[in-house]
């Protein structure tokens, strides 16, 4: 069984082994004709689960000739330009070949003893991504699995800062467990649902989130925030963090950073902007100014894997002030001792709330050294072109009916009956919208996003593919119109 480890001795199996993958998967993206197959739970799990782990097969190319069954042949391939489903990008390809070079190495990017270069490069491009978003020379940050767990983080920062200020300011000793229960966030009701899953894991329940309502334009409504911290300071709670979105995960929408910081400020309140998706435009040739007031964040989440064309996972948290990062750290004698950080030794797990990280930066690095901001911020640039023009496609189309103008590439829009159809009822049309997204992604034609708005059903494209076209758009448009038709002529005459 050695003769699998990976080492001196093995290079040679190692090279052809990769080699052999990777015509697979190339000879699998070459012939990729729809974005799914279409298979059903009920087909592929029976398969799945009657595959004997305990038996392997030895053999390479057999094992690679299983794959193609239980996997390669029925994924869901985002590089295809009809996957209009949730925010997967495709991925650019010196990302992929970091990606084969992080997993063979096996850097470990909690300790300096574990990962010399990739410290440093990890430091060198949370610092690039700083300077980008202009939180100044203070600035820190670290990368992680994603944009929950980097909201999660920034969170618990703001949490500390909050229980740290309440309790210096306090006329008598407090504990943090009195403070706890104080402590209030603020985010849109459009934000993404990691906010309130992370204030319910830092022991402060759902309930202490407060939902700001949207404007017509899904952004937040900031006269309602004013009114929010104005009555959580009246009530003595104590404003711990305002979270603003930019790009928003159902309707990209970016809600007004100027004045939320300006209104955080005033509270003395944390800042964080979750810019998961929008995080692209930091690096955009054009649309950059949409984000103005994001250098006045005390935290920002960013999701390479969603708008730099990065493989899964690839995020950072960065925060204004680095000395706020030691909410994170922990000195274990076995890793990272004290002395360490006295001897000025960078180890990454003095600032993250993983131990055992992947050295995930060098995807970016290698993208970065290969093809440069502009390029991927052009490739960003034409997805937000792309989605501009769908939302005119769609805005003219009698079928549908379209929410918001988009800011970023997110359309929401939803089938309306023909007018000549006479009155349907509204539950009707809710189910046939659901319907026509099932049975597209069942045909394997197509797949998009379906989310609630009002309480009503929509469907959604989330546009992350330079090689769609309106053309596709189109397409798409004309198969869901006529899933919907057919269950509501089906549904119709049943109810006649």
């Amino acid at each position: 069984m050695r003769s699998h480890l990976l080492n001196e001795t093995t290079a040679e199996h190692y090279r052809r082994s990769v080699t052999e993958g990777v015509e697979r998967v190339a000879a699998k993206l070459a012939s990729t004709e729809r974005p799914h197959t279409g298979i059903s739970l009920d087909e592929l799990a029976p398969v799945i689960e009657g595959i004997d782990l305990d038996r392997p097969l030895e053999d390479p190319a057999a094992v690679l000739d299983e794959l193609e069954e239980v996997y390669l042949r029925d994924a869901v391939y985002f590089h295809h330009p009809r996957y209009l489903g949730h925010l997967n990008c495709p991925v650019v390809i010196p990302a992929v070949l970091g990606e084969a070079v992080l997993s063979a190495v096996n850097s470990s990017l909690d300790t300096w003893d574990q990962s010399i270069g990739g410290t440093l490069i990890e430091r060198r491009l949370i610092d690039w991504t700083a300077q980008r978003i202009g939180l100044g020379p203070a600035a820190d940050g670290v990368f992680t699995s994603g944009g929950s767990q980097s909201n999660f983080h920034a969170l618990l920062l703001a949490r500390d800062e909050a229980c740290r200020k309440v309790m210096q300011g306090s006329g008598r000793a407090l504990t943090k467990a009195e403070v706890l229960p104080r402590l209030r966030i603020f985010a849109s009701e459009a934000g993404h649902f990691s906010v309130k899953k992370s204030a319910a894991m830092l022991g402060l329940g759902y309930e202490a989130v407060i939902a700001v309502p949207v404007d017509r334009n899904r952004r937040m409504d900031t006269s309602v925030l004013a009114l929010e911290l104005e009555e959580c300071a009246a009530e003595g709670l104590v404003p711990m963090a305002v979270v603003a979105t930019a790009g928003t995960t159902d309707f990209g929408s970016i809600d007004p950073l100027p004045e939320i910081s300006r209104l955080a400020a005033e509270h003395g309140t944390w800042m964080h902007v979750d810019a998961a998706y929008g995080c692209g435009l930091l690096v955009s040739p054009t649309r950059r100014h949409l984000l103005d007031g994001i250098e006045a964040a005390d935290s920002v989440t960013v999701d390479y894997h969603k708008s730099f064309f990065q493989p899964v996972s690839s995020s950072a948290v960065l925060v204004r002030d680095r000395d706020t990062l030691r909410h994170a750290t922990y000195h274990a004698d076995y890793l990272n001792p004290r002395r360490m950080a006295e001897e000025r030794i960078p180890n990454q797990v003095d600032k993250s709330i993983q131990t055992t990280r992947r050295f995930d930066a060098l995807k970016l690095w290698m993208t970065l050294r290969t093809m440069g901001a502009d390029g991927i911020g052009s490739l960003f640039d034409e997805v937000v072109d792309l989605a501009a023009a769908g939302w005119e496609l769609i805005d003219a189309d009698p079928r549908f009916e379209v929410v918001v103008r988009p800011q970023i590439s997110t359309l929401v829009f939803r089938y309306v009956p023909r007018p000549d159809a006479g009155e349907v009822r509204a539950d009707l049309v809710d189910e046939a919208n659901l319907h026509a997204r099932k049975a597209l992604f069942a045909s394997g034609e197509a797949v998009v996003a379906g989310t609630k708005v009002d309480g009503d059903q929509y469907l959604k494209f989330t546009l992350l593919n330079p090689q769609t076209t309106t053309a596709d758009i189109a397409a798409v448009l004309d198969l869901l119109a006529s899933h919907a038709e057919q269950y509501l002529g089906e549904s119709l005459a049943v109810v006649s």
